[in-house]
């Protein structure tokens, strides 16, 4: 029978988070943590950093496996990260929530208020989840270009990035995709980028996609530029040198303007669907696994008698060389149908001339290297 299991994407977004740095906003990043048992939590999957902001929109997604049998414990934690490093411990918490990843995928919209601890409430901070099965291994692949976008900054020109958005079925927006910033530049390209498809539509090829253009701003405050509504089947004609134009309208300029055209042209270059493959995939459709063993012979190993060495001849025949071999071997043996295995060593004095050999059997069979298991 198969197992209850289904890959679920969460989908993350805060509101009025506390602000924890002097002279400029927070920059958020949450982490999802699971019950490990005995009052530990372990880390599955964190969002990206969003520079000054109180109202975060994660556009990285949050990936768990959701098994219907069991009851699992997950936490919610914001930080403000103010450094490179992946360490938390050094990191303002800004506020979390405890709930069960079933109250997540049976609620259409998770809504609860952030906590520092039990019963203190992080200011007025609320954190949204939401849940999607993850059931299409399609990706969507798209090339991106700009012309004549409107210039925004007083000193430079604009420096544009853009974002998609979802129409979700209760008729709200929500982000699944944001581009890199290209700076100061009105006739932007931008790097080709892939989506899954269940992220980035649902798997539905009518459902309407909003895009927006905006000027990029340190401080969190970025200006649009304008924006347009679509559908990947639309965007699905471009390709082979065959171009999807569409105005860029910023929706206040045209209603003030009257000559008003556009605020730029948005243009889709490619937009390809693609299965991606995965690793059970693979194995199922018969990829064999290979694996071959190289051991140091060398002295800098240290004396083989010392415990010291890696080389350690021990009493009972076990060193570190045999465990990381058995570790790796017991593994992936499962994946070659004939389990022969091709070992060599390096810099050891070889019978019967005892000269140093870098390269030799391990079974001094050097015309079939291969051990069985």
């Amino acid at each position: 029978m198969a197992a209850c299991v289904s890959r679920v994407e969460l989908s993350v977004s805060c509101r009025s988070l506390l602000d924890r740095d002097l002279g400029s906003r927070s920059d958020p990043l949450c982490v999802l943590l699971q019950d490990a048992g005995g009052g530990r939590w372990a880390e599955l999957d964190r969002t990206e950093k969003i520079k000054n902001c109180q109202d975060p929109e994660f556009c990285k997604k949050l990936v768990v496996d959701y098994y219907f049998e069991k009851v699992q414990k997950l936490k919610f934690s914001v930080y403000d990260i103010d450094n490179k490093s992946f360490d938390l411990n050094d990191d303002d918490y800004l506020g979390g929530v405890e709930c069960t990843l079933g109250q997540v995928v049976s609620s259409s919209v998770f809504t609860r208020p952030l906590e520092l601890k039990q019963g203190k409430p992080a200011g007025k901070g609320t954190i949204t989840i939401s849940a999607e099965e993850i059931k299409d291994t399609r990706v969507v692949y798209l090339e991106i270009e700009a012309k004549n976008l409107d210039k925004k900054d007083f000193l430079g020109k604009s420096d544009p990035f853009l974002e998609f958005y979802k129409q979700s079925d209760a008729g709200t927006w929500q982000l699944v995709y944001r581009s890199e910033v290209i700076k100061n530049n009105l006739n932007p390209c931008w790097k080709k980028f892939s989506v899954p498809l269940q992220t980035f539509c649902g798997g539905d090829f009518n459902k309407p996609i909003k895009v927006q253009c905006a000027d990029h701003d340190n401080d969190g405050s970025h200006d649009l530029i304008g924006a347009l509504e679509t559908t990947l089947a639309q965007m699905q004609t471009a390709g082979a040198g065959s171009l999807v134009e569409y105005e860029c309208i910023h929706p206040e300029k045209k209603q003030k303007k009257k000559n008003y055209k556009n605020s730029g042209i948005i243009r889709i270059k490619s937009c390809k669907i693609e299965t991606e493959y995965s690793f059970l995939d693979y194995v199922m459709g018969g990829c064999q696994i290979n694996f071959t063993v190289g051991v140091d012979f060398t002295a800098s190993n240290g004396d083989p008698k010392s415990p010291d060495s890696l080389h350690y001849i021990s009493p009972d025949g076990i060193n570190e060389y045999l465990i990381a071999i058995w570790s790796v071997g017991s593994v992936v043996q499962d994946y070659d149908t004939d389990k022969l295995f091709p070992a060599f060593g390096f810099g050891a004095q070889v019978p019967p001339s005892w000269q140093v050999s870098h390269e030799f059997a391990l079974n001094f069979n050097s015309s079939n290297p291969y051990c069985q298991g």
